[in-house]
């Protein structure tokens, strides 16, 4: 694991949190409040921060690590502990496919926000893309003990979880450039999208 571990952190995380964080930075409202959940040791959030010190970012999180780069709170993973439409936006970075059901969280999101709630995951989609999605998977977060179901949903099963909980795509980008050629032809191919949702003019 030592070489996986050197070959991902040196070719791959790096890259991975530096582009995501521009991403994420560039689709977040302005000088809103965020509440980043799954954000492990908040070092995509610090990044975001200080690309967008405008924001007030708090993380939470079903584990919290010894050392965080942001202040974040426990929760049981299903319920969030914040009052309805008391954060302006809610973000979620590749956390959701490893839930055993992703509208639950999107429901707790959509309660809790006042805006928008922002979404990094994957489609499933395209020739080997389900294997493709496990291997990167894997190599990204067995040795770190994650619970990995694999829970990879297409975009049409995305449309209809959105459209069921009166959720609007504002934008949608699935050209996210998180990996250097040539990982790019493999890891890449649109199996990865950033969406910020609206929930501002949802019914009651």
């Amino acid at each position: 694991m030592a070489l996986l571990d050197l070959i991902h952190g040196h070719y791959i995380f790096e890259r991975r949190t530096r582009v995501l964080s521009q991403q994420l930075a560039a689709v977040l409202p302005e000088s809103a409040s965020v509440l980043d959940v799954g954000c492990g040791d908040g070092l995509i959030a610090k990044r975001i921060l200080a690309l967008r010190p405008d924001l007030r970012l708090r993380g939470l999180d079903v584990f919290i690590r010894p050392q965080t780069h942001v202040p974040v709170d426990p929760f049981d993973g299903q319920t969030l502990p914040y009052a309805d439409h008391s954060i302006d936006c809610v973000m979620f970075v590749d956390v959701l496919h490893h839930t055993p059901d992703p509208t639950l969280l999107l429901r707790e999101a959509a309660r809790v926000s006042r805006h928008s709630i922002v979404l990094k995951d994957h489609a499933c989609e395209g020739l080997l893309a389900r294997p493709t999605l496990r291997l990167m998977d894997w190599v990204g977060n067995a040795r770190h003990g994650v619970v990995l179901p694999y829970n990879y949903w297409t975009l049409a099963q995305w449309r209809r979880a959105f459209a069921n909980l009166r959720l609007q795509p504002a934008l949608w980008h699935d050209k996210l450039k998180l990996y250097a050629f040539p990982l790019n032809l493999l890891f890449e191919r649109r199996l990865h999208f950033i969406t910020r949702l609206d929930v501002a003019t949802r019914s009651a």
